[in-house]
């Protein structure tokens, strides 16, 4: 109990300079060396981000398209790198307030107090993106920690159960042709090219079956004609409120070739994009990196939703008679089937977080759920501050690609801080770093990091 209270003693009187700036005796240069370090590098990464959205229009940019990528780049470098530095300032101004160090106002307060503010000089239609975006990995590292805790446990494919229901959710949207109207979100255009344009809602008016199915008569198996009628009868037979031309069985076939023939694609594109240096400096291993089972798992994954999917809405158009939105529904869910091929948690957590948002658009415009003002405002404060406070204290909760990125931006500081003061909180801080910058191969070539201003 004694050794505890002196630890829980040493965390609270740790200075700003120990723990979050040990090159400089200054909080002042501490948070202008990370200013100095994050406008170059956000800069190059913004600049990539805009220039990659305008390349992608397929059209050659007017001078007004090329003077907003400018102010959107210059805008969103201000917007990160006044994030990053302030939150530095703000830890040693909380620490200065109320004395010492706790194990919520070591990262977490300092990044709640500034991120929201921060989010106000972003464009106002870059905010919901970067919300979903640092919520998608804030939720990813939370369910983390409280996992090291004990206090949740992880089921098995249950990233593939998020995404069965978040998918479920906007197909139901689509369907119900919310989507032209309360719910208008690039995610539908996606769907389209899925599920294709025949399932888009708003439904017509429902066809009630008074036709009769059509009679193949007395069937001898022997003789080649009846094989011809089956044939025909598959190629052409649907229900009436069927939103396709061709018949249901082609069509539920050709619905599931099309996405598995473009996720294939696509997965591959995106290899041989990441592996292009490899390509040119003859070193691409083509069998273990393109021809494998890996290559197949999208397209497998869209190719069974689609097919799953067109075959019972079908089948329940043809039991129940006429078309509705609510088909969506189970067509969906049985469609998930299909997703176990592609157990992704970033994309899982998207897709949650996307569909949640348009629900709730939709439960605002309906007058069903109270809309709250600065919403993105508050979740991206909150989700940015566990980020912050992950990223520092408990990194091995921290997605890989996030730590290194933001190891990057800010000249090496993130493997400099010293954190074994913080013993007392019980999470192994300074391990779980040492671990993480091993496991990721960061070597610190020099005793401080870009723009130290040590003093």
């Amino acid at each position: 109990m004694a050794a505890q209270s002196k630890l829980a003693e040493i965390a609270f009187n740790c200075s700003c300079q120990e723990y979050i700036h040990p090159w400089t005796s200054s909080c002042a240069c501490g948070t202008a060396g990370m200013l100095l370090s994050l406008i170059p590098a956000t800069l190059r990464t913004y600049s990539v981000v805009y220039l990659f959205a305008l390349l992608i229009r397929m059209r050659i940019p007017s001078l007004k398209d090329l003077r907003r990528t400018a102010a959107g780049i210059l805008q969103s470098t201000a917007f990160l790198s006044l994030n990053g530095s302030l939150f530095v300032f703000a830890i040693c101004m909380v620490r200065k307030l109320l004395g010492g160090f706790y194990f919520a106002t070591a990262a977490w307060l300092p990044s709640l107090l500034v991120s929201s503010i921060c989010l106000a000089v972003e464009r106002p239609e870059r905010r919901a993106p970067l919300t979903l975006y640092v919520a998608n990995v804030g939720i990813e590292s939370l369910w983390k920690m409280m996992e090291s805790r004990g206090w949740v446990r992880s089921i098995p494919n249950g990233q593939v159960l998020i995404m069965g229901l978040s998918v479920t959710a906007l197909m139901y949207l689509y369907r119900a042709g919310l989507h032209k109207t309360v719910v208008k979100d690039s995610t539908f255009k996606a769907l389209g090219v899925i599920v294709g344009k025949e399932e888009e809602g708003p439904l017509k008016t429902p066809a009630v079956n008074t036709t009769q199915r059509p009679r193949l008569g007395r069937l001898n198996f022997l003789c080649i004609t009846t094989h011809l009628k089956i044939y025909d009868l598959l190629l052409s037979y649907s229900h009436p409120s069927c939103p396709h031309s061709m018949g249901c069985a082609p069509y539920a076939l050709l619905g599931g070739l099309k996405p598995f023939l473009g996720g294939v694609g696509l997965q591959v594109g995106i290899k041989l994009l990441l592996n292009i240096t490899k390509i040119f400096q003859f070193k691409m291993q083509w069998r273990k990196q393109i021809f494998n089972k890996g290559s197949l798992q999208l397209g497998l994954a869209l190719g069974i939703f689609s097919l799953l999917f067109k075959s019972t809405s079908c089948g329940l158009r043809h039991s129940f008679g006429h078309d509705k939105a609510l088909f969506a529904i189970p067509a969906g869910l049985i469609g998930s089937i299909g997703l176990l091929h592609f157990p992704n948690t970033t994309v899982s957590l998207y897709l949650m977080l996307k569909s949640l948002q348009l629900l709730y658009n939709w439960g605002v415009s309906a007058e069903k759920v109270p809309e709250m003002p600065g919403l993105s405002l508050i979740l991206y404060g909150f989700f940015t501050a566990v980020l912050c406070h992950a990223t520092v204290l408990e990194p091995r909760s921290m997605r890989p690609s996030y730590y290194k990125f933001i190891q990057n931006i800010s000249g090496g500081r993130l493997s400099r801080y010293n954190m074994k003061s913080f013993e007392a909180f019980g999470v192994n801080s300074q391990d779980q770093a040492n671990h993480v910058i091993k496991k990721l191969g960061i070597v610190m070539k020099s005793p401080n990091p870009l723009f130290a201003l040590a003093v």
